[in-house]
């Protein structure tokens, strides 16, 4: 059975952060990963979604909210399901869970980044609204 967790400080221990570890090495196999419980702290609006099947984690989403002058917005990043579960619909309940939350808390608007040759994520991102943004993107690394 499937089943979509909303991760928090009562719910992580060791195996959670491990398996959420691995799980995402598959998204993005060079960078360093933050520990989750300095994720999950109450000044730092994350919501963090785990998706299991059984006690195995098999995808992972999160958003980050921020209110600016233009509004309260929501930023989606780290969605990862594992190699072996996807075509399965994960991808797909992970997000419109994010986007239930983005609703519930009213924000104006909901944005993502992918990489060009994702091309499953983007039509996924695209069934459920999104739309592509005229603009670039930089970044400053440290």
């Amino acid at each position: 059975m499937i089943k979509i967790v909303v991760l928090n400080h009562t719910n992580i221990n060791g195996n959670v952060q491990n398996q959420i570890f691995e799980l995402f090495k598959q998204l993005s196999p060079n960078k360093t990963q933050s520990k989750l419980d300095e994720i999950l702290i109450q000044n730092n609006e994350v919501t963090l979604l785990a998706c299991f099947i059984g006690d195995r984690i098999v995808g992972i989403a999160s958003m980050a909210v921020y209110h600016v002058i233009s509004g309260r917005k929501g930023w989606i990043e780290d969605v990862v399901v594992d190699k072996g579960y996807r075509g399965m619909g994960i991808g797909n309940r992970l997000i419109e869970k994010l986007l239930s939350i983005s609703n519930e808390q009213q924000l104006s608007e909901v944005l993502l980044f992918t990489e060009e040759h994702r091309t499953s994520a983007i039509g996924l991102y695209e069934k459920l609204g999104f739309s592509k943004k005229s603009s670039n993107i930089y970044i400053l690394k440290k």
